[in-house]
């Protein structure tokens, strides 16, 4: 006889974990390896739902680039105890940035179709320990190919040649670009953990170091140290716990679709169908049967300020070439709320969250991005303020959110969109 049909379950993300940015070296000197980082993250994710390792049956990880493993999923799985065991079920994810958000829809497909009924999704790296010139080759080494024709260091380069291909095709300017990394330092210095504390102006920004043509430092991720882990788990699961049905938040649906892995060798030979982003933007709004108008918060892939851009257009905030322009209103907007704010005492009444609800804990390009975890940070966000636990970044009213990871150089998108369960 066939097995029989597993029925589709809700699937919620009940809890969340992540390590400090940066975290110091024992007292031995050693600092914590990306394995102890992923680990650390979990132990506080189950912590905060009340769980325990034996309570997994299933674990997806991301694998780390400062201390890869072969079958990463099972290596830390085997670490924790989780493996050996029977009725177990581990992956490992590996589509770059994206690799989170394709990691939590992959432990969506796991609860509905292949019977877990709580799976750990889990990622950290360790690259700010790294030698610089270390970093760098075996970052030049992930895009890099004769033909991209791309000079080190290869990853900012490609972003930068997609940069210049947006400038000449719609008019994107300069400071459009920067005003991306200063809005996000605004963001992030009022989240605690973030790395960045102070905000910068548009002049730090295009003052900085220039790494390629139109890209400086401080428009590139900022690079860090850190794990974060998340639950997901199905309705059964809760139900048989006794644990309350609407806890955390609802994985409403989702979609991905690829790009190339570099880009052409000059950007006048870049054309839109380079571009991931909408079609997976589009299948996520399709799956969810949602629009644009129904997100309350978004949590946008910005490695670099070009990224951003695009995401902004592509999940419709703002029509195709008009990304830069509407970044540019919004920064003043945000600016202008600010020192409006300062000059009148009132600064715990700032609320920029309520003009741009977009990455509200400041992004890669300033909370901080260790390698390829920091979509994690944009799903954990998105949990904090649909569960209404944002502080004082918190949306009003908050009922669904949408998340997005980039892998490569634009190379894959993976969107997921959350919501609260009350609409």
């Amino acid at each position: 006889m066939p097995p029989p049909l597993r029925h589709l379950r809700s699937v919620r993300i009940i809890g969340a974990g992540f390590t400090p940015l940066n975290p110091p070296a024992a007292a031995n000197g050693v600092h914590p390896t990306p394995s102890m980082l992923m680990q650390e993250a979990l132990a506080g994710a189950l912590s905060s739902a009340g769980l325990q390792v034996k309570d997994l049956n299933g674990l997806i990880a991301i694998p780390s680039l400062a201390e890869p493993h072969f079958m990463e999923a099972h290596y830390v799985a085997t670490q924790i105890g989780l493996l050996p065991g029977r009725s177990i079920v581990v992956r490992t994810v590996d589509t770059g940035g994206a690799g989170p958000v394709t990691g939590l829809l992959e432990a969506k497909r796991m609860v509905q179709m292949e019977g877990a009924d709580l799976v750990a999704l889990v990622a950290g790296d360790a690259v700010k320990n790294l030698p610089s010139d270390e970093f760098l080759r075996r970052a030049d080494q992930t895009c890099n190919h004769p033909e991209a024709a791309l000079p080190s260091p290869v990853i900012p380069s490609g972003y930068d040649r997609i940069a210049q291909y947006q400038m000449k095709r719609f008019g994107t300017t300069r400071e459009q670009l920067a005003m991306c990394s200063a809005l996000m330092s605004i963001m992030a210095s009022r989240h605690p953990a973030a790395l960045t504390k102070k905000t910068r102006s548009l002049s730090d920004v295009l003052n900085s170091t220039q790494v390629a043509p139109v890209t400086n430092v401080l428009e590139c991720a900022r690079r860090a140290d850190g794990g974060a882990a998340i639950l997901v788990a199905s309705s059964a699961f809760l139900e048989r716990r006794g644990l309350p049905r609407d806890m955390g938040a609802v994985i409403i649906g989702g979609g991905e679709a690829s790009g190339p892995l570099y880009p052409a060798k000059h950007p006048s030979l870049i054309t839109e169908d380079a571009f991931s982003c909408e079609e997976a933007a589009s299948l996520a709004f399709e799956e969810a049967q949602v629009g644009v108008k129904d997100i309350d918060f978004f949590g946008l892939y910005d490695c670099f300020p070009i990224c951003l851009i695009r995401a902004v257009e592509a999940v419709g905030l703002a029509p195709k070439g008009r990304g830069g322009a509407y970044i540019e209103v919004k920064y003043h907007e945000v600016l202008d709320a600010m020192h409006r704010a300062e000059r009148e005492g009132a600064t715990e009444l700032f609320r920029p969250q309520d003009i741009f609800p977009v990455n509200t804990h400041g992004g890669l390009l300033a909370f901080g991005a260790p390698w390829e975890v920091p979509a994690m940070y944009n799903i954990i966000e998105a949990y904090s303020q649909l569960t209404g636990t944002a502080g004082s970044r918190q949306i009003r009213n908050a009922r669904r959110a949408l998340v997005y990871g980039n892998g490569g150089i634009l190379s894959q998108s993976a969107i997921a969109i959350l919501g609260n369960g009350r609409y």
